[in-house]
């Protein structure tokens, strides 16, 4: 990856770092780029979350888009996994959304879909990425009849992705109750719209977008307000969103946060009764815990391990032929539905795996036993960061903190992309030792690399 693309897109604070200049040029090298092999005109489907920014970035790059001679579909606030629908429904060349996610409104962001409704692979960003950087693009504007404009979907677009979500299940959620957490984001229509159409007894919050409350103590990196919703209300769950509705954060009828490994561990158990678990396998980060893995054994299938990162989950499952696979923050992939992590549709897999099993939300998460993690920072010199395996000292105690923990636990060393910083994490049964163990194995780090 290059100085612009990130791990999902390009991000800055909007108009300043993201500014509309960078949307108008990340347009025209997107378009040129994702349509140099069209024999037709191309077309691209733009989506957006509630951000203040939005409106000006989208303009933006959708003048650089048109500049090439791209027509543009713009449908308006929409969840990001709703575009990566959009672009194969539309039969369109590529899909682009804007938005930062579970960041604060200050923020935007700018992240690609091919026609296949998946993320770009890392070589086709920084193909992109190259033409702005060296300014490829001079010079390279159409005129006349060759200029693309901006159409109008010839169908309602939410009512479209609505049905593609009601048909992820069967049959309907009546006799459930449920409470809504949107984060003032792009699923403050669709979510509530799914479930009361499935029959669910809903009540929503985190629906009132201004512009600028998104991800303002909501949503899935902000549960509270949901578990005290839940609690009064007495609902069978929570569901929250972030920003642009790819994340998922449950709460239970007790208030108890359900976090993504817990949901794919359910959903995941769910596949597997059904005869629906492809390979016998799930997919998931370095940094989903430990009782994960052995609640996934304990059920007779094993679990794939890739880096940090939902592209990352994504890449190893088309890979092995795996259809769950996901990330601790509630990013989860269901590949036998749809290309990329999706929030609502990750809700609707839970709730039925819920209703069929005649049990609790609670109940079912409660079959994984989550083990302690405890996370140190080790400060060191930035081009000491990915040494630590070479430092025979390092490496010695690490192997004596895991013979110690005799298989039930383990160690995690992890250099930091964006600081001169190792990380340290340590799972295991007993937490006492293991956050001692993290503080003395960091402050060796420190002293050998530092």
């Amino acid at each position: 990856m290059g100085k612009l693309f990130g791990t999902d897109g390009v991000r800055g604070v909007a108009n300043s770092e993201l500014t509309p200049e960078m949307a108008f040029n990340l347009g025209k090298a997107g378009a040129y780029v994702l349509t140099k092999e069209e024999k037709e005109r191309p077309t691209v489907v733009i989506g957006m979350d509630t951000r203040v920014s939005g409106d000006m970035l989208q303009d933006a790059l959708s003048a650089g888009i048109m500049a090439m001679g791209a027509n543009v579909i713009k449908v308006g606030v929409m969840p990001t996994p709703a575009i990566a629908y959009l672009v194969r429904r539309y039969g369109a060349t590529a899909g682009v959304v804007i938005s930062a996610s579970h960041n604060p409104f200050e923020y935007n962001g700018i992240k690609f879909f091919n026609s296949e409704g998946f993320k770009l692979a890392d070589e086709i960003e920084d193909e992109i990425e190259l033409m702005m950087l060296r300014d490829s693009m001079r010079g390279t504007h159409l005129y006349g009849e060759k200029i693309g404009k901006c159409l109008v979907a010839d169908e309602d677009a939410l009512s479209k992705y609505t049905e593609f979500l009601k048909g992820t299940v069967e049959g309907d959620f009546s006799g459930m109750q449920v409470v809504l957490d949107c984060a003032n984001g792009a699923s403050y229509q669709v979510a509530e719209k799914v479930f009361s159409e499935l029959g669910a007894k809903v009540t929503v919050i985190g629906n009132n977008p201004n512009g600028f409350n998104i991800n303002d103590g909501c949503g899935s990196t902000h549960p509270e307000r949901l578990q005290e919703e839940v609690l009064r209300q007495q609902a069978d769950c929570g569901l929250a969103f972030d920003g642009d509705a790819d994340r998922l954060i449950a709460v239970d009828a007790d208030g108890n946060t359900v976090d993504g490994d817990h949901l794919i561990y359910i959903c995941a158990s769910y596949l597997k009764k059904k005869g629906l678990l492809e390979k016998n396998l799930v997919t998931a980060t370095v940094m989903s815990n430990m009782g994960l893995y052995k609640a996934v054994e304990e059920m007779g299938a094993s679990v794939d391990t890739t880096a940090v990162g939902d592209r990352y989950v994504l890449e190893r499952m088309l890979q092995t032929g795996c259809v769950i696979g996901g990330e601790q923050s509630g990013h989860i992939i269901f590949l036998n539905h749809t290309t990329t992590g999706d929030g609502v549709l990750s809700a609707l897999q839970t709730l039925q795996a819920v209703r069929d099993s005649g049990r609790t939300l609670g109940e079912l998460a409660a079959e994984m036993k989550v083990y302690p993690q405890v996370l140190n920072n080790a400060r060191v010199k930035n081009e000491n960061k990915t040494r630590y395996d070479r430092d025979e000292v390092i490496m010695k105690e690490i192997r004596s903190v895991e013979k110690k923990m005799k298989g039930d636990g383990r160690v995690l060393i992890r250099p930091s992309g964006t600081e001169p910083l190792v990380r340290v994490m340590i799972e295991g049964s007993d937490e006492a030792a293991i956050k001692e163990d993290a503080a003395a194995l960091a402050a060796l780090i420190e002293l050998r690399l530092g």
